[in-house]
């Protein structure tokens, strides 16, 4: 288990019945959370500073209901970082603050070996890369990246919290589904010295492509493999379906990169709160080389 705990500009303040209750810079949300199955010490629909409550709809989906003003948009920081954050659909609000823990292990990495090697150029790739928070941190580290994403908003995003990080260059940004980047990629010669990856657990792609993250992720990481540089840095995978455990992870790393020398470690990754437990928020492999 690896615990985000170092944030000053995010909390949890509370869980139970299915939610949590977070605090984002100065604002303070509620949100469902599907691995509360607690009970609530509190009503935490009672609090009295809540500004928006996420409520899920029987058909699916969901809603906000604003309780008290905010900004339409507001920035949050984590050490010499920055994100913007809004209320969004299906709950999401812009940035998974959990990631911080990997944000930092990319950065050691990148830094170990920027230190060791001033004059390398450092190449990664993020793929499902979101609104960019593993981007931002890899740039931030002096890696440039290639920032995927089928999602034209979430990659514009991406760039605003690049921009809102102090980095306005090193990122070259994509709007394409995954797999067929990574194919051209292949063809073309491309290759990287680190891959992450985020991928959801259902998606479609930008042409219709179907992706179910139980079909589809051991043959995509065995298909990334081929874009690794000759003397590579790490792979990373990042998973919030319930069903994949951190075993799960770590034979797929070990499975596909064992022959490439290196080491794997799987890791359920997870948020502190103020109740005093650990709040899981899915896991992640890394194998480093």
């Amino acid at each position: 288990m690896k615990i985000a705990g170092n944030w000053k500009d995010y909390r949890i303040i509370a869980t139970g019945d299915g939610m949590k209750l977070e605090r984002w810079g100065d604002v303070t949300l509620l949100r469902p959370d599907p691995q509360v199955i607690w009970n609530g010490k509190s009503d935490l629909y009672a609090y009295s500073g809540i500004n928006a409550v996420y409520h899920r709809s029987d058909k699916g989906g969901g809603g906000w209901e604003i309780k008290k003003p905010f900004p339409a948009e507001w920035k949050i920081s984590y050490g010499d970082l920055s994100f913007l954050i809004k209320p969004m659909g299906f709950k999401h609000t812009g940035l998974f603050p959990e990631q911080a823990v990997n944000w930092d292990i990319m950065r050691s990495v990148i830094s170990a070996e920027k230190s060791k090697n001033p004059a390398r150029q450092i190449k990664v790739l993020n793929l499902f890369a979101y609104t960019g928070g593993a981007t931002v941190a890899c740039a931030k580290a002096g890696a440039e990246v290639c920032h995927v994403d089928a999602a034209k908003g979430m990659v514009e995003r991406a760039g605003e919290n690049a921009r809102l990080s102090g980095i306005n260059s090193g990122i070259r940004y994509i709007v394409d589904d995954c797999s067929k980047f990574v194919r051209r990629e292949i063809r073309r010669g491309n290759r990287y010295d680190a891959i992450i990856m985020d991928p959801p657990s259902y998606g479609r792609g930008p042409g219709g492509e179907m992706w179910k993250i139980e079909d589809a992720l051991f043959d995509f990481v065995g298909l990334c493999t081929q874009v690794l540089s000759e003397n590579p840095l790490f792979m990373l995978i990042n998973s919030y379906t319930t069903g994949l455990q951190p075993t799960v992870l770590n034979n797929i790393l070990t499975l596909c990169l064992s022959d490439r020398g290196g080491s794997t470690e799987a890791y359920e990754v997870c948020l502190p709160t103020e109740e005093g437990i650990p709040l899981p928020c899915g896991a992640s492999g890394m194998h480093t080389f």
